[in-house]
């Protein structure tokens, strides 16, 4: 209280004040994880040159994080929170940058996330969609944090979205077992995808358990393809609004299922063969990539799988890099293709599963993100450029 003046007696005694309201912690410069190479895995013709470098680590979030994205320029990751929260951070300084959805410890937990592409033909950049476990879309502008639109999908958990390259369309899947495809001008659903009733060759085919991944094709905008508890891929032609053909064998729990080129990516929630590639063009299994080496007998099994992006001059390019995030091990590696599927390293050590991961789309940056609350980024780099570095371990 400030004095009364000289003579004056003194002012009432005010009402005291409520406490304030808790602010928004602002995060510490991030600090740097170990993120070790290891050996090729078996069956590799030579080791790779490549090998992981620790960048930084966000550990002032306070909630699991089950979905993460880089935007299109690849300065800013989004994060879905266990705690319903949406948190937006600075890939190059790990400080949160954008807090578009305030977490609770009653909220249900974000799901999935992603940027809408950056094409000509929209003037509005910095958009994102997120969904959450009680059906809810939500369309959001990441500078101003305001939220543009919303989705209610009754009776269902959205645990899926994927963009169509042209930023016309997008997907949503989860616990209903359909796949919707949404205008993005009107945010209208314009095709519904879903199994058809009976059996025998007259069934239209589709998902009969929760769908956990969907991925539109990068050159042909009408494929869709989507996976799931059924332990099948299904092949979605958005014109027609049916399943033309079925990939059996992979259990999708989580965001990993990928295309690049003609080739497909699956990380199956399982021990054995988790990580597999495929033949788009005739289904047939390419390869399954032996994840450990060392002989342990913990199994890996997979939450997230994908392709890296940059580094590519085409989709039809041959894919590179391919990294996976699992429980049970609870860490994400990455192997080089070109290499017989070595492995270029493994970001470990944490206390419970890496749920997301995402590779940034302008450079070689993973981000690595789970049940610990925190966000790992790693580069992929050449061994020649880190020795000497008591981070990484040179093959």
């Amino acid at each position: 209280l400030a004095r009364s003046r000289a003579g004056s007696p003194p002012p009432p005694t005010p009402p005291p004040n409520p406490p304030p309201a808790a602010p928004i912690p602002t995060p510490a410069p991030a600090k740097p994880i170990v993120a070790t190479s290891v050996p090729p895995c078996p069956g590799s013709s030579s080791s790779t040159p490549l090998c992981l470098q620790p960048y930084l680590t966000i550990t002032e979030n306070t909630s699991e994080v089950f979905a993460v994205k880089f935007n299109p320029t690849g300065q800013f990751l989004a994060a879905c929170c266990g705690d319903g929260a949406i948190r937006v951070f600075n890939t190059s300084t790990g400080r949160l940058a954008y807090n578009l959805q305030r977490g609770s410890a009653m909220a249900l937990p974000s799901t999935a996330v992603k940027f809408r592409p950056d094409v000509e033909h929209i003037k509005t950049k910095n958009v994102l969609i997120s969904a959450d476990a009680l059906g809810n879309l939500d369309h959001w502008h990441m500078t101003s944090g305001k939220c543009l639109h919303t989705i209610k999908e009754a009776d269902n958990q959205i645990f899926a979205l994927d963009f169509r390259p042209d930023a016309t369309q997008f997907a949503t899947a989860g616990k209903d077992t359909a796949v919707r495809i949404y205008d993005e001008q009107t945010k209208q659903c314009i095709v519904k995808m879903e199994r058809g009733s009976g059996f025998g060759p007259n069934a239209a085919p589709g998902h009969s358990n929760r769908i956990f991944a969907v991925k539109f094709h990068p050159t042909d905008p009408s494929v869709l393809l989507s996976g799931g508890w059924d332990n099948t891929i299904q092949i979605w032609d958005c014109r027609a609004g049916r399943a033309q053909r079925s990939i059996f064998g992979p259990h999708l729990c989580g965001e990993s299922l990928d295309i690049q080129g003609d080739v497909i990516l699956t990380g199956s929630h399982r021990a054995e063969d988790p990580l597999e590639t495929w033949d788009y063009g005739t289904g047939e299994k390419i390869s399954s990539i032996n994840i450990f080496d060392d002989g342990r007998s913990d199994p890996a099994q997979l939450y997230s799988a994908q392709f890296a992006k940059a580094g590519l001059a085409s989709h039809s390019a041959p894919p590179r890099l391919v990294s996976c995030g699992s429980s049970g091990t609870n860490e994400a590696r990455v192997f080089d293709l070109d290499s017989g599927g070595s492995c270029v390293g493994v970001v470990g050590g944490m206390s419970r599963a890496v749920f997301a991961t995402d590779w940034s789309p302008v450079e070689n940056k993973l981000a690595v993100a789970g049940g610990d609350a925190s966000v790992r980024f790693v580069n992929v780099v050449e061994k020649a450029k880190v020795v000497g570095d008591e981070n990484v371990k040179v093959n």
